[in-house]
């Protein structure tokens, strides 16, 4: 035996032989080398990125080809083995997989995660000892074994990634041993619709369903809204082809496999019964709610008399948001969540973007802004004499030139970075967003003539025409439109892949909707230079909701300037932490107004100046510590 190996050499005269005569080279078994299952955390500083290091198996066994069950870790000969046993059993956790391996070519020490053992071995067990180890101690039927080992859907280019295999098979598994409710939490951008349809796509190939007949089941994709239907439907589930459709216009139909619907479409008006009751009660054998956080588990929710009618299926909620007071009832509804992914974990592991937060201050939501006396609105109506704050503006009176500077600023900022880095505003509703895109308009008229479409505002207002800019904003091949107004349409559900600025321009205290918002601008594509994303905070929204300590995805950088009237920075600094200007929480804000409500709640004001006023940017290190990299004092103009 020759000591001057080095761990390639090793693996190559040692370590792979010994695999391949335990048997995991032969079909059905696989051995993947060298399997990278991180891309490396992405590290911003001063605009510019780096990756962090991988993270690498040595060696994957897998059960069936996407089916892994084991890890080898490898060391070079005259090392002892147990020196790769620690990185082995890290690997083995985080894949979620139950042995795990340490070598150096001459011994082999096993770690079993079902027993907590540890034993010295003098060869690799074969796959189908590893297989009856594993179902014996977790229970695996034969018959739910034909489910769990069903082959996933693979696509030319298209890699599960490490966390999405996880969550398929437990899914599965807990499906299939009889789990009639199983809740998956995975970060917005970690793609929750490519999981549920890795989901269906075995069960219904397996032809699984709760009858235990032969025939495929018969699944309801359920979501709130049309365009979290319509996506998934003609896209991500396409493969299902004429088992596809959707219900809608009080149709249905009893003959397909693969149904989508919104609950708006179900549940029925004044004018006809509850949709819903056409179908038997068991006629759906698994129903998949997306997004279940936004109401669908209330008890007081017309939406959550469909899932009980539906009660016999088998119901899987889709969320990207843990558990917090203002989704309790999701949890209480599905359980705990079988399988999470944190958006935390998402940027560790360079899936998902980090991002920068840039927080601007006016003077009028620094120090409140109070009418004259006497003072009407545009439409005369004689403003109340009280003091008005953030939590006020554009719910309660509208201050034309708040939106202007805001609007001034934003447009200067694109003009300093990157003036067709595709842009997101969450305003306060629809009216306010109108306001906000004639402003930008205004501000980026040079960019409008050339392209009518640079600014556009995308609400329910807009029906078809705003959908139109949704997509052409989606689309990563078209340069405009570039800038998006919106208030709640687009908070979630929607891939926006090369957003790369998002600016809040109201005020945000509930984590589920916060993290939502973020999640616009969280996915990475490297090859169109999207690696991280900026937030622009308006209102103190996410500088108060990133110190919250369950917020579990921290900023790689956190600016805070004050704007003048004229959009520029002006002077004036406060830390995050401590800014007297961060809205209350929900108990102290004005109830929550539909559109036609706020309408006439409101008051107009078209005069005035509003300034902003300071600027300090926090990044995240390699080992993600925040800290201050610059501050800048502006002088008043």
């Amino acid at each position: 035996m020759t000591t001057d190996y080095n761990e390639a050499d090793t693996c190559r005269v040692y370590v792979t032989p010994a695999l391949r005569h335990a048997g995991w080279d032969v079909l059905p078994h696989a051995i993947t080398e060298q399997r990278t299952f991180t891309d490396g955390r992405i590290v911003v500083s001063a605009r510019k990125t780096r990756r962090g290091k991988q993270k690498i198996a040595d060696y994957i066994l897998r059960y069936r080809g996407d089916f892994p069950i084991a890890v080898v870790e490898a060391k070079r000969v005259g090392l002892p083995a147990a020196e790769g046993l620690q990185q082995a059993m890290d690997y083995a956790q985080i894949l979620d997989l139950k042995f795990a391996y340490a070598t150096n070519g001459q011994e082999i020490i096993e770690h079993d995660f079902l027993t907590g053992h540890e034993r010295h071995l003098n060869a690799f067990p074969t796959p189908d000892e590893l297989w009856m180890r594993l179902a014996d101690a977790t229970s695996i039927t034969p018959a739910q074994a034909a489910h769990l080992l069903e082959p996933m859907r693979r696509e030319q280019g298209k890699q599960l990634r490490y966390y999405q295999d996880i969550a398929v098979h437990r899914a599965v598994q807990a499906i299939a041993s009889g789990q009639r409710r199983v809740l998956l939490t995975m970060a917005t951008g970690t793609g929750k619709t490519f999981v549920a349809f890795q989901i269906c796509w075995k069960l219904w190939h397996s032809r699984w369903n709760q009858a235990g007949e032969h025939r495929k089941p018969r699944i309801l994709f359920l979501a709130d809204r049309n365009i979290l239907i319509d996506d998934p439907k003609d896209k991500t589930f396409a493969p299902f082809e004429d088992a596809r459709f959707k219900i809608e216009n009080g149709t249905i139909s009893r003959g397909r496999e693969m149904y989508f619907a919104i609950y708006q479409a179900l549940v029925g008006s004044d004018e006809r019964p509850p949709l819903y009751r056409e179908f038997a009660p068991d006629f759906f054998d698994l129903i998949v709610v997306d997004e279940c956080h936004r109401g669908s588990a209330r008890e007081d929710s017309n939406w959550r008399e469909i899932l009980e009618y539906f009660s016999p299926a088998y119901q899987l909620g889709m969320t990207a948001t843990p558990r917090r007071a203002d989704n309790v009832d999701t949890y209480q509804y599905f359980g705990n969540p079988i399988y999470q992914y944190s958006l935390k974990q998402g940027i560790e592991d360079g899936f998902l973007a980090p991002y920068t937060v840039h927080r601007v201050v006016t003077d009028l939501d620094a120090v409140g802004w109070r009418p004259a006396p006497g003072e009407l609105d545009r439409y005369q109506q004689p403003i109340p004499d009280q003091e008005y704050t953030t939590q006020d503006f554009e719910r309660v009176v509208m201050l034309r030139a708040r939106t202007d500077a805001i609007a001034r600023h934003l447009t200067d900022y694109l003009r300093s970075t990157d003036r067709f880095a595709k842009t997101l505003i969450f305003c306060v509703d629809q009216e306010h967003a109108l306001e906000m895109r004639n402003a930008l308009v205004r501000h980026n008229a040079d960019l409008v003539a050339q392209y009518p479409d640079y600014v556009c505002r995308v609400t329910a207002d807009e029906g078809e025409i705003g959908r139109g800019h949704l997509d052409h904003f989606k689309d990563v091949e078209r340069q405009t439109p570039v800038i998006l107004t919106s208030s709640k349409l687009l908070t979630t559900g929607v891939d926006m892949p090369t957003c790369k600025n998002v600016a809040i321009v109201r005020v945000i205290n509930a984590m589920t909707e916060f993290k939502q918002i973020i999640g616009r601008g969280t996915r990475v594509r490297d090859d169109y230079g999207k690696l991280f994303f900026t937030i622009l905070d308006y209102t103190g929204s996410a500088t108060r909701l990133f110190a919250d300590p369950e917020f579990d995805g921290y900023p790689a950088a956190v600016t805070e300037e004050q704007i003048g009237g004229d959009g520029q920075t002006i002077q004036g600094a406060t830390t995050p932490d401590t800014d007297p200007t961060i809205p209350p929480e929900d108990d102290h804000l004005p109830p929550d107004l539909s559109d036609e409500e706020l309408a006439r709640h409101k008051y107009y004001v078209d005069g005035g100046k509003a300034d902003v006023i300071a600027e300090m940017v926090y990044e995240l290190d390699a080992n993600g510590k925040r800290g201050l990299v610059r501050f800048t004092d502006y002088t008043a103009r």
